[in-house]
């Protein structure tokens, strides 16, 4: 499999603090690869970083061997990486539809988004019945639907997913987990940070964990499953 994204040695810094110290990751075509690690570990700075948000201070990011670290945010969009954020930040006083043509602003094909649209209302079938409802009223799991969708819309070859999983209902998250793997079958590379090591664990290929802005491990999923420290630390296992 192609290397689709390549972080190296990246340093990333919210004011004085610095948050990565030295973060290597690569993720190749075809995989869901898995960040987790605990609460102010460095998930979200890490993606932010991939998607432009923040800035690298030192180290760069290279997508389809092509330095990308030292564009903005909807250049990288237009590379083909996408974030669906924490929190999902929606636009709150638009409707489902609506956000769904926000997140195609990058193109100008319209039936190609009208494509689009029609195939984010099959793998969300909800998202359909509620087109014209406002999406600041959605329930939290039709909200995270939404953003998902949305970061789709842009037809990425990456797709960054930052906590999907935060703060819904435990059947909630499984759907939305079935969702990504469908995502993924239809060839739409993932990379997935999670505070849920169970879920994430479920669907990844292969899994990093974060602690303290370094990456402290890196292995397939099975043999992360299998190590007496993740057990105990993400998992809750009693080892």
């Amino acid at each position: 499999m192609a290397e689709l994204l390549k972080i190296d040695q990246i340093h990333t810094y919210y004011g004085n603090i610095h948050a990565l110290k030295g973060v290597s990751l690569t993720v190749h075509e075809g995989e869901i690869v898995t960040l987790i690690g605990s609460n102010g570990a460095g998930k979200t700075t890490t993606i932010n970083t991939i998607s432009g948000i923040l800035k690298p201070k030192q180290g760069a990011i290279f997508f389809q061997g092509e330095k990308i670290s030292n564009l903005r945010p909807h250049e990288i969009v237009a590379k083909g990486v996408c974030q669906s954020r924490e929190g999902r930040k929606l636009f709150t006083r638009l409707t489902v539809l609506e956000n769904l043509d926000m997140g195609a602003f990058i193109r100008n094909d319209k039936a190609g988004i009208r494509e689009d649209i029609e195939r984010a209302y099959k793998l969300f079938p909800i998202l359909k019945e509620r087109r014209h409802q406002v999406s600041g009223t959605l329930s939290g799991g039709e909200q995270q639907m939404l953003a998902i969708a949305r970061a789709l819309m842009s037809r990425p070859q990456l797709l960054l997913l930052d906590e999907p999983s935060m703060g819904l209902a435990p059947i909630v998250v499984e759907k939305i987990f079935d969702i990504i793997l469908d995502i993924s079958s239809e060839k739409t590379t993932i990379l997935l940070v999670e505070q849920n090591a169970l879920m994430a664990f479920l669907i990844a290929d292969r899994g990093y964990v974060i602690q303290s802005g370094k990456i402290a491990l890196e292995d397939t999923v099975e043999n992360l499953q299998e190590n007496e420290n993740i057990r105990k630390l993400y998992l809750g296992e009693e080892v």
